[in-house]
Order: structure tokens, then C-alpha cells, then sequence
């Protein structure tokens, strides 16, 4: 399973897991355009906070890994209270060990996780909404985004753009398009079964 994917199949869960088996939870889906882009993959569509509403995080940690001297997933949705583990799946190469140290001068965020090598994990709990930028002390070239957010209601486009959010109780919201390089975009949308919704990003 490809990194997006595993992405997209880990927001399906979460909000799986918040609404529950209510037979009246709707969907959401559409399409994200951005003629700026050279792959329309990885852009997170997510529900706004809900005034007075209170999610608990899942208890499955998602991973975000180190390979090829790049993280993936290159951006990962998270609810608020979420612990993430930061793996070093770099192997070691003719016979020398690659090592990363994982750190993030965000204001939503901020720590160092020092160096570590192969095979091992260290781990961050994302308590306050808001962009997180993670970059390596060892290789400047890397970097990466958590985007930690107040609902459980998220998920990512595939390569063409496409989205599918299920599980969304009945309800007025404010659905948001967010993408590192574009500026983010927001629609209103109500849910009752089915809806629509396209957002054309820009920078």
C-alpha cells in the first residue's frame, strides 16, 4: 500500500471510529482542482471545528517513516491528542547507517528528537490544532507536515484530485481544502445522505 493510500485509509478509520454505525451518517466527496500542481495527491479535505464537540484521539498511532531520505507520508492528518511515531526506516547503506534527527520549529509543535538510527521510533503527542513542519537536522533536503486538526472528519485526495469522506453525521459545516504550497480554501456544506463539493486551490 502506497503511502497516500495508507493515509487515506488511516483518516477513513479515524472517522469511521468517531461516528460510529449510525445509519444516518452521510458522505462527502468531490474533487480538488489546482492547475499549479503537478499531482493533485495529498491535499487534506477536512470538516471545520464543531462548536461544542469533543473527539478522543485514535488509539492507533499513525507512523510517519524515513526512506530514501524522504518522510512519508509528506503530509499526514492528525486529530488533536494523536500520538505520532516517527520511524527511521532508512537502511543501512554499503555498510554505513543512516541516521536522521526529526525536529519542528512550529509554533503548534516545537521539539527535537534528537539522532537516532535504523529500526528505531521515538514519539510526539500533537495537543493544539495547526500546521506542523518537520525537518532533519542530518539532511536539511527533508521535509514534511502534520496538519492537526479539531475533528475526526478528514482525508486526502488521490493522484487525480479525488476525495470521498464517509462516516459524517447529518449537519451544516464548514468544509476546508488545505495544501502546503496553495493557499487553503473553505466551502459550507450541508450533509443529508450525499454531497458535493469542488474547491480549485491557488497559491
Amino acid at each position: 500500500m502506497g503511502y497516500g493510500k495508507a493515509a487515506r485509509a488511516l483518516a477513513f478509520a479515524v472517522a469511521a471510529a468517531a461516528a460510529g454505525t449510525s445509519a444516518s451518517a452521510g458522505t462527502i466527496h468531490g474533487a480538488v482542482r489546482a492547475s499549479s500542481l503537478r499531482s493533485l495527491e495529498g491535499v487534506v479535505v477536512y470538516i471545520d471545528r464543531i462548536p461544542g464537540a469533543v473527539f478522543s484521539p485514535p488509539a492507533a498511532r499513525p507512523i510517519v517513516d524515513q526512506k530514501n531520505l524522504m518522510f512519508v507520508p509528506h503530509v499526514l492528518p492528525v486529530l488533536v491528542g494523536t500520538t505520532v511515531d516517527f520511524h527511521n526506516g532508512e537502511e543501512p547503506s554499503g555498510g554505513r547507517a543512516i541516521n536522521h534527527n526529526i525536529f519542528s520549529p512550529s509554533s503548534t509543535a516545537r521539539f527535537d528528537l534528537g539522532t537516532y538510527g535504523y529500526g528505531l521510533s521515538r514519539s510526539v503527542t500533537f495537543d493544539k490544532p495547526g500546521v506542523v513542519t518537520l525537518l532533519c537536522n542530518v539532511h536539511p533536503e527533508m521535509c514534511a507536515y502534520i496538519l492537526v486538526l479539531e475533528t475526526p472528519y478528514f482525508t486526502l485526495t488521490d493522484r487525480e484530485g479525488s476525495y470521498r469522506l464517509e462516516g459524517v453525521p447529518p449537519g451544516r459545516y464548514v468544509l476546508k481544502a488545505w495544501h502546503p504550497l496553495l493557499r487553503p480554501d473553505s466551502r459550507e456544506v450541508v450533509v443529508s445522505g450525499e454531497a458535493g463539493v469542488t474547491f480549485d486551490l491557488k497559491r
